[in-house]
């Protein structure tokens, strides 16, 4: 027999959001990660909210919304609040009843200097490091390093001459004609992101507006360990590289680092040895800096098969966390996104490999 559709609003819910949520979903596992590493996170929120005045949306709540965007790929934070006042899934994740209202989204540009700046993402950040240091999951000896671009959000039409005073052009997107013009970094700047430079990886690529992004890598089980934003050049790997390797934890143990031909330079093989970091660098076929002692240990073949695994990182955050071009303007706010966007990356691949909240580690 045939059903027939007889909606009525009902007035009353006896019916939790609890109960709505299958038992078995991951998302019931991550939240009580997430909830565990924020409660440790007290002092830092403290510190950056006024004792007095209008309480505000619990920051717990706002962080725990962009790390749904992260996930779920939800192109803005607008799009984001709509989805938390009709998604239940989103509501319980969040720590919202159903009769609760959502915050606006302008609330979080309002809490982006100081909720989402680099000191509380890397807050967070090293707070799901230590926890998978915890659970035995990475390694303090063995290393991969490596560098993308990360596209600006801005135009070649912003892209003009440092003492250019011409009054522009009116309309929203007027016509610029730069062609035959030299343009370059050191007499030129975006208007719309300053800390935007124009570069290109590789030969026969196109030149874009960017910044550049660097991980370290552990290779036991391929987690993030420390991220670093910087402006494109052709030496900001290399040195970004040698940052990172300085903060490791533990510097008076032996590590190697694997990395790619963009790295076999003299300066970044001495800087490694410096650091006691054996550098397992892949060899350039002209003019490499990589000698015998560096190739004839096995492990240097390892290392150079592992450190490929860095490009399943930057391949996540790009086409699931929304970073193959930022949306948001300035070094400072990228930093910020890239931290909560390699932490929840983090996140997803302990609960893959079994993390501590595994029946196996409780």
């Amino acid at each position: 027999m045939r059903g027939n559709q007889d909606f009525q609003g009902a007035m009353f819910s006896y019916i939790s959001l609890e109960e709505r949520v299958p038992a078995t979903h991951p998302l019931r596992k991550l939240r009580a990660v997430v909830d565990a590493l924020l409660a440790t996170m007290n002092r830092e929120f403290d510190a950056v909210y006024a004792r007095r005045g209008r309480p505000s949306v619990p920051p717990e709540m706002l962080l725990k919304a962009l790390l749904l965007q992260i996930l779920f790929s939800i192109r803005s934070e607008r799009q984001l609040v709509e989805a938390v006042n009709y998604n239940l899934l989103y509501r319980w994740f969040v720590g919202l009843n159903i009769e609760d209202k959502v915050w606006d989204h302008s609330t979080f540009s309002a809490n982006r200097e100081r909720l989402f700046n680099e000191d509380l993402a890397r807050a967070f950040f090293e707070r799901v490091k230590h926890t998978a240091d915890w659970a035995s999951l990475t390694s303090d000896e063995h290393f991969s390093v490596d560098g993308t671009l990360i596209e600006a959000w801005a135009s070649h039409k912003s892209f003009k001459r440092r003492d250019d005073d011409q009054t522009p052009t009116e309309g929203r997107n007027p016509e610029v004609d730069f062609k035959g013009q030299q343009r370059c970094n050191d007499t030129h700047a975006s208007t719309t992101d300053a800390d935007a430079r124009l570069f290109k990886k590789s030969r026969g690529d196109k030149s874009r507006l960017c910044h550049m992004g660097h991980i370290l890598m552990e290779n036991r089980n391929g987690l993030i360990v420390d991220v670093e934003i910087t402006h494109a050049s052709g030496t900001a790997e290399r040195e970004a590289a040698l940052a990172m390797l300085e903060r490791r934890g533990n510097k008076n143990k032996r590590a190697t680092v694997g990395a790619d031909k963009g790295y076999d330079s003299k300066a970044f093989i001495e800087g490694c040895r410096k650091l006691k970091v054996t550098p397992h660098v892949a060899a350039k076929d002209r003019h490499s800096a990589v000698d015998a002692r560096i190739t004839r240990h096995e492990g240097y073949k390892t290392s150079q098969k592992v450190r490929k695994r860095i490009e399943e990182a930057f391949g996540w955050i790009k086409t699931v966390g929304g970073l193959a071009k930022t949306k948001l303007i300035g070094q400072a706010k990228l930093t910020g996104q890239a931290l909560l966007c390699f932490a929840t990356y983090n996140l997803v691949r302990m609960g893959s490999i079994g993390g501590w909240w595994d029946a196996h580690h409780a």
